[in-house]
């Protein structure tokens, strides 16, 4: 578990945190700069994440403030590791349960022998489509905003690297998967083409952020728990000067 004490938010700390199912990735960072901009009493602070979670994601986030935003890049081009559970034999037009199932498949012909031998297809360099429901840009205007107008919107495919994949789990429809990737992959695409890999479609039910780089969840603190740590580094300081001065 990371330990903070004496604090400098100005100059920047670099913090690490277990987002919270339903929270966005915005949600987190506001959260946080609210509370220092209160405690410090100041009007403006910079508070920037690295690597964007999905609202139905969980698990590592780092989290930058004041002069160390400027390392936000770095961390989000470091290796990232995933847990994902994925539901086969369904899919959802946001390939996770952000949206309701829109078909159903058979899912008798799948066997352990056949994901094994499917799994490791999508391990190296490969090409991925972004889901349509997704932040990326096309002619200025982000996916998911074409999506919910019912438009049609084609992106284009991009490469990025999977150095593992291993089943840790497999009870139809149920298969869980641990996924060490690159920058950009999509955990929710990589369902989706597993999930068309065994002929039965499949979404996300579950997707947990267990390390970036060298940071491991067992590093994170909960929202809550940080936001008391650092009120009471900050205070403590404050009352330190006071007694100094």
């Amino acid at each position: 578990m990371q330990n903070y004490w004496l604090m400098d938010f100005i100059e920047g700390e670099v913090l690490y945190v277990n987002k919270p199912l339903h929270w966005t990735s915005f949600n987190l960072v506001n959260k946080l700069r609210w509370k220092l901009q209160k405690t410090l009493k100041i009007k403006k602070i910079k508070v920037g994440h690295a690597g964007t979670l999905d609202p139905l994601a969980t698990g590592v986030m780092i989290i930058c403030t004041g002069k160390k935003t400027k390392f936000i890049e770095g961390f989000q081009y470091q290796t990232k590791e995933y847990v994902a559970t994925l539901e086969l034999g369904a899919t959802t037009p946001s390939y996770d349960q952000e949206l309701p199932v829109d078909k159903t498949y058979s899912t008798e012909h799948i066997t352990r022998e056949l994901v094994d031998k499917v799994i490791p297809t999508f391990t190296g360099e490969i090409w991925q489509i972004p889901p349509v429901y997704s932040a990326v840009k096309v002619d200025g205007k982000r996916a998911y905003d074409y999506a919910r107008e019912g438009q049609d919107v084609e992106l284009k495919p991009k490469l990025l690297v999977i150095d593992e994949i291993e089943v840790l789990n497999f009870n139809l429809p149920v298969l869980k998967i641990r996924v060490v990737c690159s920058k950009g992959t999509y955990i929710r695409a990589l369902a989706r083409d597993i999930g068309e890999a065994l002929e039965s479609g499949a979404h996300l039910t579950g997707l947990q952020r267990t390390r970036i780089g060298d940071v491991k969840l067992s590093d994170c603190h909960e929202i809550d728990d940080l936001i008391n740590i650092v009120e009471a580094d900050i205070l403590a300081q404050i009352s330190a000067e006071t007694e100094i001065n």
